[in-house]
C-alpha cells in the first residue's frame, strides 16, 4: 500500500508489519522519514514536522538522512551516484515528479547541466516487507549532436538510512572456495566497513547481504535490518557508521568508482534490485520473510518440488561414456531418484580439463549416437535427464578458441592469463551471445534435456575488449549478457531446469535466483562442514533453492573424514537433496539404506522446500538442529557431529506449533503434546559421535 501526505510531498510504503516513509524539502533534497513497523500518513507527517538538528561543524545536515545521497554539493558521506561528463563531476538535482501504481511508487528527478534524468523505484509487493529498491538512469538528450556522453563512475541501486542506537551490530556471510556462506557477527565500529567481490562474479568469499541490529537481537526476538543485492558481476556494500550513531549502507554493480558504463544521448540504465527488510521477530524472522519472498515472487516455478538428483561426476570423472552412464542410470532410478545427471566430459574432446570447453556437442566416440539414446533410457527409467554445461568459458585447446581467439576477455598485447586452463568468453560481444545461444539451443533440441548445471569455474583476470569505445563496460555487460541468454534459453525451452554453479557457491545472489532453479552451494560436500555452510546460507535464501549431495565416504575432496550413510543424508535432507556418489562401489547394504533415507525425504519435502525454516541450534559441537513448518505438518532435522562426556543431548524446544494440540510421529508412531514441544522440548535420542535422525509430526485432529 502507497499513500501520500505533506501536500503531495511525503510518502508512505507500507507492507505487513512494516512501514517505509520518505519525505521532499522545498529545496527538493529527499529525506529518509521511518523504516520500521508500520505507522500512519499523520505519524509520517509529524517526523518530517520534527527540526532538523543543526550540524556541528564541518559536518552537514544530510549526512545519513538522504535517500539517494550523490556525489557534489554538502555531503560527505558515501555518494550512491557519481557522474562525469565533459571534465564535470557530480549531480545537482531537481523533483520531476511521481507516480505510484498500488505496489512501486516512481520518483523523477533530473540534473539541468549533465542533462541527467533519474528514476527512483520503492516496490513493496502485498503480503510481504520486502522494499525492493533500483534506480534508472537516462541521458535525456534524444541526440548525439545535443550532448556528450555521459560515463556512470558510480550507480548504486539504494541508500538503506538506519537510525542512532547505542550501538550496532553488523552480520554478513563470508568464506572462500569449499567455505562458504559462514556466518559472522560482530559490533559496527565508527567509520565504514566494505564488501563485495573484484572478481566478475559475485565470489566466494562474500554473498551480497547484510543485516544490522543493536547487538540485542537473538534468534527469534529483536529489531533486525537486512538487504539483499541482486547482482550476480562485482559488487560492493559500503556500511558507514557515522558519527551520530546512525548508519548508512550503500550498494549496487562494480568494485569500485572508476566507471560502469557510458550513457550516450538517449540511452537509459536500471540498476540492480537492492532489496531491504525490517523485522522484530529476530534474525528467524528475517529470514522466513526473505525465504517467502523469494518462493512467492522471485523463484521461478517455486510451487514445484526439487526433483532428488543423481549426478554422476564422482563415479566417473572425465571418463565418461554412454555405457558407464546407464549402468549407473539404473542404480539411481532403484534407488528412487527422480533426475539423472551426467557432468563434465560429455562433450567435444573434454577427456581431461586442459580441452574441449566451449565445444558444446556429444563426443562421437563416447556417445555415437549424440544424447538422445541416453536420454531415452533415462526416461524409460523413470528419470529426468540433465547435463552440465560452462558456456562463458573456453579452453584454449579447443575447436571455439582456434576458431576465434578474439572472443576471449584480454588485452591487447598482454599474456593471457589461465585458471583451470580456461579463459573467459566475452558475453558483452552480440556475436559471443548468438554463437552460445545457437550451441545451447540445438543442445536442447538435439536431445530431451530437462536440465542444465550451468556452471562458472574462473574468476575475470584479463577483463579487457580491445576495440571497444569503453571497454569498462565489460563488467557490467557480460553480466548482462549472461542473463539475457539465461532469459531467452528458459524462454524457448520452458521445461528445462537450470541449476546455478560457480565453483561451489561463487555465483549466489537474488538475480541468478530470479533465473534458475536452484543453486550449487559448495563444492565442500563434507556432512559436517555443510552444516554451517548451510546454516549461513539460510540466512537469506531458502532450501527450495539450496542443492546439497549424499558423497562418498571418506570425503576425499576436503579433509577425508569418514561419516555414516545416515549423517550424510540427513546433512543433504536440509536442502535439495542430490547424491554424487560412485554407486557401483557402495554395498547392497548401503544402497538398500540409501533408498530408504531418499523415500523419508520424499515425505518431508514438502516441509523443506516450502515451508518456515526455525533454526532451533546453531552447528557446533554438540546437537544442532533445524525445523520446517508447513500447515499441520512439521520436520525436525537434527546432527550430533561429537557427544561430551558422554552426556545426553538437550531437548530440542520446537517452534511454530500449536502448543494446545497434539501431534503424531508419523517414523516411530506415539503422540506429543504442543505445549510440552515448545516449552520442555523434543528429546531426540541421539548418542555417539556422527549421529543424526529426522523426526516428522503431523497434528492430530478430531478426537
Amino acid at each position: 500500500m502507497i499513500e501520500v501526505g505533506g501536500n503531495g510531498r511525503l510518502w508512505l510504503l507500507s507492507g505487513v508489519r512494516s512501514g517505509y516513509a520518505l519525505r521532499l524539502t522545498e529545496d527538493d533534497e529527499l529525506l529518509h522519514l521511518h523504516w520500521g513497523p508500520r505507522i500512519t500518513v499523520e505519524d509520517a507527517q509529524a517526523l518530517a514536522a520534527e527540526k532538523i538538528p543543526a550540524a556541528r561543524g564541518f559536518e552537514s545536515p544530510l549526512d545519513g538522512r538522504e535517500e539517494y545521497p550523490v556525489e557534489g554539493g554538502p555531503r560527505f558521506t558515501r555518494p550512491a551516484l557519481s557522474v562525469r561528463a565533459d571534465g564535470v563531476r557530480g549531480t545537482e538535482w531537481a523533483f520531476g515528479g511521481w507516480e505510484a501504481d498500488p505496489e512501486e511508487l516512481r520518483l523523477r528527478f533530473h540534473d539541468r547541466l549533465h542533462h541527467l534524468a533519474l528514476t527512483l523505484h520503492y516496490r513493496m509487493r502485498a503480503g510481504s516487507d520486502v522494499v525492493e529498491r533500483r534506480v534508472t538512469l537516462t541521458h535525456a538528450r534524444t541526440r548525439a549532436r545535443d550532448g556528450v556522453p555521459l560515463e556512470l563512475l558510480r550507480a548504486d541501486s539504494a541508500a538503506w538510512s538506519l537510525p542512532a542506537r547505542d550501538g550496532w551490530r553488523l552480520s554478513h556471510l563470508h568464506g572462500r572456495w569449499g567455505a562458504e556462506s559462514r556466518l559472522v557477527r560482530a559490533a559496527l565500529t565508527p567509520g565504514e566497513q566494505l564488501i563485495g567481490s573484484r572478481r566478475g562474479h559475485t565470489g566466494h568469499a562474500h554473498l551480497p547481504w547484510i543485516a544490522l541490529d543493536a547487538g540485542d537481537a537473538g534468534e527469534e526476538s529483536g529489531e533486525v535490518y537486512g538487504c539483499a543485492l541482486g547482482w550476480s558481476g562485482s559488487w560492493r556494500i559500503a556500511v558507514q557508521s557515522l558519527p551520530d550513531g546512525s548508519v548508512q549502507a550503500v550498494g549496487g554493480a562494480g568494485h569500485d568508482d572508476s566507471g560502469l558504463l557510458l550513457l550516450a544521448p538517449g540511452d537509459s540504465w536500471t540498476t540492480p534490485v537492492f532489496a531491504g527488510l525490517w523485522t522484530e521477530g529476530g534474525f528467524g524472522a528475517a529470514s522466513r520473510a526473505w525465504h517467502a519472498w523469494q518462493r512467492r515472487h522471485i523463484i521461478p516455478a517455486a510451487e514445484r518440488h526439487r526433483p532428488v538428483l543423481y549426478n554422476s561426476w564422482e563415479a566417473t570423472g572425465f571418463r565418461v561414456d554412454e555405457r558407464q552412464q546407464r549402468e549407473l542410470a539404473v542404480k539411481a532410478a532403484a534407488l528412487g531418484v527422480e533426475l539423472f545427471v551426467v557432468d563434465d566430459g560429455w562433450f567435444g574432446a573434454r577427456t581431461h580439463d586442459a580441452a574441449g570447453l566451449g565445444d558444446w556437442t556429444p563426443n562421437p566416440d563416447r556417445f555415437p549416437g549424440g544424447l538422445r539414446p541416453l536420454a531415452d533410457e533415462v526416461h524409460r527409467l523413470g528419470m529426468e535427464f540433465g547435463v552440465w554445461v560452462e558456456p562463458e568459458m573456453v579452453n584454449p585447446d579447443s575447436d571455439l578458441y582456434r576458431a576465434h581467439p578474439d572472443w576471449a576477455q584480454h588485452h591487447e598485447g598482454r599474456r593471457r592469463t589461465e585458471f583451470r586452463n580456461q579463459l573467459v568468453l566475452n558475453l558483452a560481444r552480440d556475436d559471443v551471445r548468438a554463437h552460445l545461444w545457437e550451441r545451447l539451443d540445438s543442445l536442447l533440441r538435439g536431445a530431451p534435456v530437462d536440465y542444465l548445471k550451468w556452471d562458472f569455474n574462473r574468476s575475470f583476470t584479463d577483463a579487457g575488449w580491445p576495440g571497444d569505445p569503453y571497454p569498462r563496460r565489460l563488467w557490467t555487460a557480460h553480466v548482462e549478457g549472461v542473463y539475457g541468454l539465461l532469459d531467452r534459453l528458459r524462454a524457448a525451452h520452458p521445461h528445462v531446469a537450470v541449476e546455478a554453479c560457480s565453483g561451489g557457491g561463487g555465483r549466489v545472489d537474488l538475480a541468478m535466483a530470479a533465473r534458475t532453479d536452484q543453486m550449487w552451494t559448495s563444492d565442500n560436500t563434507d556432512p559436517v562442514d555443510r552444516l554451517a555452510i548451510q546454516h549461513g546460507f539460510s540466512q537469506l535464501h531458502p532450501a527450495r533453492i539450496m542443492a546439497a549431495w549424499v558423497t562418498d565416504s571418506p570425503n576425499e575432496q576436503m579433509n577425508g573424514r569418514f561419516s555414516p550413510l545416515g549423517f550424510r543424508f540427513v546433512s543433504a535432507m536440509a536442502g535439495v537433496l542430490g547424491v554424487g556418489g560412485d554407486l557401483t562401489r557402495w554395498s547392497a547394504a548401503e544402497l538398500d539404506e540409501a533408498r530408504r533415507w531418499i523415500e523419508r525425504y520424499k515425505r518431508i519435502r514438502p516441509l523443506v522446500q516450502g515451508g518456515d525454516l526455525y533454526r532451533l541450534r546453531p552447528p557446533g559441537d554438540g546437537l544442532t538442529a533445524v525445523q520446517y513448518v508447513r500447515g499441520d505438518e512439521s520436520a525436525v532435522l537434527a546432527w550430533l557431529p561429537a557427544q561430551r562426556y558422554g552426556e545426553e543431548p538437550p531437548p530440542l524446544r520446537l517452534c511454530g506449533l500449536d502448543p494446545a494440540a497434539r501431534y503424531t510421529d508419523l517414523d516411530r508412531g506415539g503422540t506429543h503434546r504442543g505445549a510440552v514441544l515448545t516449552h520442555r522440548g523434543l528429546r531426540t535420542g541421539l548418542s555417539g559421535d556422527l549421529a543424526a535422525d529426522v523426526f516428522h509430526l503431523r497434528r492430530i485432529t478430531g478426537e
